[in-house]
Formats: structure tokens, C-alpha cells, sequence
């Protein structure tokens, strides 16, 4: 069989995530699955992904104020491979089927290796450099361009996913045709990705929450793989990533800031905390007194308040146990960009009110 779609990464996120939507999706479409780590202890998580009857993804949580608790079947994976033992079938699969390729490598996927300045291919290379031989060799056979939609939790994901495979093609003296092939004939298409996967199914299959998003920036050449509900093609992902940045994201750094002034319990989760009628009332006042009245100032009050009631449905989710302590990593770090580059974000954009208890938060935040 055909598969059109070849995907990096075999993540629980990638099960519950775009596979499912691929699967559900008009048309359905179908996956190769490439492990691109070479770990034989997921062996078994290749084997299952692709089995005849497909896999399950258990769909549990609150959604327009109803608990959500179904099961799923993901049929959409017809193929899985080893990037490190069967290089010479994905190769054949890139250039000979493939019309879109599916990226989630994990934190660490983007960045340099020794092996990326071999001329010969290298399992162990970064993900841009295996993805320039890839795309090497397709364009050697003549295949047409291919969509590149990278889901990596990276910021314009596919613009910096171009660049760093452009530098490599520099670096190996790429032609000036393949150069133009991949930089102006290939289609990489910014992503970003949202859905809590709170749990695995084994050996092949996920737990996740109702909400899921997969918005995906237009761009010349871009045709959506599937039509989904889940799945948006926008004009521009900045308004997307501020919301979730400064409406989901801060409201997380804020009750890690009340989790540690309170000095709560280190197992605490997300939804018991915030049912804590002091932190639930100090939690709404932050968004109803300091966060909406900013976003009514950059122009996006009716949205902000829309995905503001999506976000507290997702707090308060009755199966998810998100431990406070996982999401306080970094803490310094996540109020920054959360928070302080909010306020900053409507102080440009003209607006004067206050923001008295999220400016506590950096406060606090600077001395812990």
C-alpha cells in the first residue's frame, strides 16, 4: 500500500495527535512511521502501531461543560520503520510515495551532531541533516516537491526547520538546483500543535484530553493533508501562540507561584488545586481583572474570553493528573516569556492599566 504520508517519531503525542486526525480525517490518509532513534526497546511499539485493527486512543475530559470518556481507533499507521536498520526502505518510501512528511523529534531533534558534516548518511546525523539526504535523493529520482510540516514545539517550526537544512546544503556544496529544490520547491509549512497526552497505552495507543489542535500557517503551496476539526490552516500563528503562551501557559505559572507561596503539598495536581476556593477566586482574578482587559487592548478580547473557557474546562479535566511540581521546571525562566513578555506585549500595543498580582508573580519569581 501507498502510504502519502511518512512521519519522524512514534511519540504517544504523535498517536493521540495527528495520526488520529489523519485516520478520522476526509480523506483518511495513510502513515509510514519512521523511528528515528534506533531504540530496539520500542520495537514492540512498531510492531503494534501498525497492526490490522489499528490501535486505541481513550479520549477523556471535560468538553462544553459534558465529561468526555470514549475510545478511539487509530488506523491510519500501515507501515513502521527503523531510520538505523532499514534505511534503504525509507529511503524508497521518502522518494517514492511520500507527498507529506510529519516531524516530531523531541527537544533535542534540531540540534547539530558531530556525523552531520559526513557526506554519507548517518543514523546518528541531527534530523535536518537526515533530512537533507532524504531530500537528496528525491530529487535525484525526479519526484516532485513534497509538503515538510514539522510539529516540534519550536517557534515558526518550519521556517527554522528550511534554514538548518539549507545550511547543510551549503556546508556539502549542494547544487545550485537542489538548493533551489529545497528552498523554493519544497513547501514547509509552521506549525503548532496542542493536546495533553496524559498517559500511554500499551503497547501501542494513548490517553488524551477532548481539547486538540493542530494549526498549520499558509503558505504558497499548501494543501491541508486531511480536512479534521481538528485541524486549522491560518494566516498566522502569532495570534494562536498568544493565547496559548499567555492565557494557558501563564495561568500555569501563576499557580506554580501559588503552589510554592503556599507551600502545598509537592504531589499536587492541577485540578485539585485549583478547586481550592482561594486559589480558584485568586486564579480568576488574574484573568478577569489583568489578563482579558490586555487582550481586549491588542484587539482579541472576544477570542482571549473564548479560549480562556476552554482553558479552565482543561484545568479542571476530573482524569488528568498534571503534577504542579512538573510544570514549576524553569519556573524563572516560563514567567518571562509568560508573563513579563505579556505585560510588555500590551504596554506596545498602548494599553495602561495595572497588573498588580501578575507583577507579584515576576517579583517572586526573581528572588526564589
Amino acid at each position: 500500500m501507498k502510504t502519502p504520508v511518512i512521519q519522524f517519531g512514534t511519540s504517544r503525542f504523535l498517536q493521540a495527535h495527528a495520526d488520529l486526525f489523519l485516520s478520522e480525517g476526509t480523506p483518511a490518509m495513510t502513515i509510514t512511521v519512521v523511528q528515528t532513534s534506533g531504540d530496539p526497546a520500542r520495537a514492540g511499539r512498531l510492531a503494534a502501531l501498525a497492526a490490522p485493527e489499528g490501535y486505541p486512543v481513550r479520549v477523556r475530559g471535560l468538553q462544553d461543560g459534558r465529561v468526555i470518556d470514549e475510545e478511539r481507533r487509530v488506523t491510519s499507521v500501515k507501515r513502521c520503520l527503523s531510520m538505523a536498520g532499514q534505511y534503504d526502505e525509507v529511503l524508497r518510501v521518502f522518494v517514492e510515495e511520500a507527498d507529506y512528511v510529519l516531524s516530531n523529534t523531541g527537544d533535542s531533534g534540531y540540534e547539530a551532531k558531530p556525523e552531520d558534516t559526513q557526506s554519507a548518511f548517518s543514523p546518528a546525523m541531527s534530523f535536518p541533516a537526515k533530512l537533507y539526504h532524504l531530500l537528496t535523493a528525491r530529487h535525484a529520482a525526479g519526484a516532485p516537491p513534497l509538503t515538510i510540516l514539522p510539529m516540534e514545539l519550536i517557534a515558526d517550526n518550519g521556517k527554522v526547520l528550511r534554514g538548518l537544512v539549507l545550511a547543510i546544503a551549503k556546508a556539502n556544496g549542494a547544487s545550485p538546483d537542489l538548493t533551489r529544490s529545497i528552498a523554493d520547491e519544497t513547501v514547509w509549512a509552521s506549525s503548532l500543535v496542542d493536546r495533553i497526552v496524559s498517559a500511554p497505552i500499551e503497547p501501542a495507543g494513548a490517553v488524551a484530553e477532548p481539547y486538540a489542535l493542530w494549526a498549520i500557517e499558509r503558505t504558497p503551496g499548501l494543501v491541508a493533508p486531511t480536512d479534521h476539526p481538528s485541524i486549522q490552516v491560518v494566516d498566522d500563528l502569532k495570534a494562536i501562540e498568544t493565547l496559548k503562551l499567555h492565557i494557558l501557559n501563564l495561568g500555569h505559572s501563576a499557580l506554580v507561584d501559588m503552589w510554592m507561596t503556599r507551600g502545598a503539598p509537592a504531589e499536587a495536581i492541577v485540578r485539585e488545586f485549583i478547586a481550592l476556593p482561594e486559589v480558584g477566586a485568586e486564579l480568576a482574578q488574574i484573568y478577569r481583572n489583568e489578563v482579558l482587559p490586555a487582550f481586549g487592548a491588542l484587539g482579541g478580547g472576544e477570542e482571549a474570553a473564548a479560549y480562556l473557557a476552554g482553558t479552565v474546562e482543561r484545568f479542571a479535566n476530573p482524569f488528568l493528573d498534571h503534577r504542579i511540581s512538573d510544570i514549576a521546571q524553569n519556573h524563572a525562566q516560563k514567567v518571562e516569556r509568560r508573563i513579563a513578555a505579556f505585560i510588555q506585549l500590551a504596554r506596545d500595543a498602548g494599553y495602561e492599566g495595572d497588573f498588580p498580582m501578575l507583577s507579584a508573580v515576576i517579583r517572586r519569581a526573581a528572588v526564589r
